[in-house]
């Protein structure tokens, strides 16, 4: 386990207890999660401003289905760069940044430099991606893998 630093608080039973509590379900009230927690609204208010202080909540957001919103194919992409200089690198993330498909970016060792998360609307646009990922700048390789069902997708980290 890596040792706490000055700016990162350190975690008791009651801070995971919060964190698991907001990872499985973030919409929950104050009021609930301080039931939750085993303590007062107060200070259960406290502690997650906190946490969210500390940047170890990092925020909220809605999961939503991209199937249902017409975004039927997700897959991955590893990508290999001609040169691993911090430029490239640099560049390459501020590019991929910019694609509203572009759901995550990895820098990866292992295999390849960078492991993406895509999504598109079907084939063709899953076609129209890899054409402009294989042919952007400094990008020597790419191997895609496209899902064919996901049976489990946490949010979060085990508390």
């Amino acid at each position: 386990m890596k040792p706490q630093t000055s700016d990162v608080p350190v975690l008791d039973a009651i801070d995971r207890r919060i964190l698991a509590e907001l990872q499985a379900d973030g919409r929950m009230t104050n009021v609930e999660l301080a039931r939750r927690a085993g303590i007062s609204a107060p200070p259960c208010l406290r502690r997650v401003r906190r946490l969210e202080e500390a940047g170890i909540i990092r925020g909220y957001h809605a999961d939503t289905d991209p199937q249902r919103l017409g975004w039927e194919i997700t897959f991955f992409a590893v990508v290999g760069l001609e040169s691993q200089k911090e430029s490239v690198l640099a560049a390459f993330e501020s590019m991929v940044a910019a694609w509203p498909e572009v759901r995550e970016c990895h820098m990866i060792r292992g295999g390849g430099d960078f492991l993406l998360k895509v999504v598109a609307r079907d084939t063709a646009h899953e076609n129209q991606l890899t054409q402009r990922l294989t042919g952007a700048t400094h990008v020597s390789r790419v191997q895609t893998l496209q899902t064919i069902r996901t049976s489990r997708a946490l949010a979060g980290v085990p508390l």
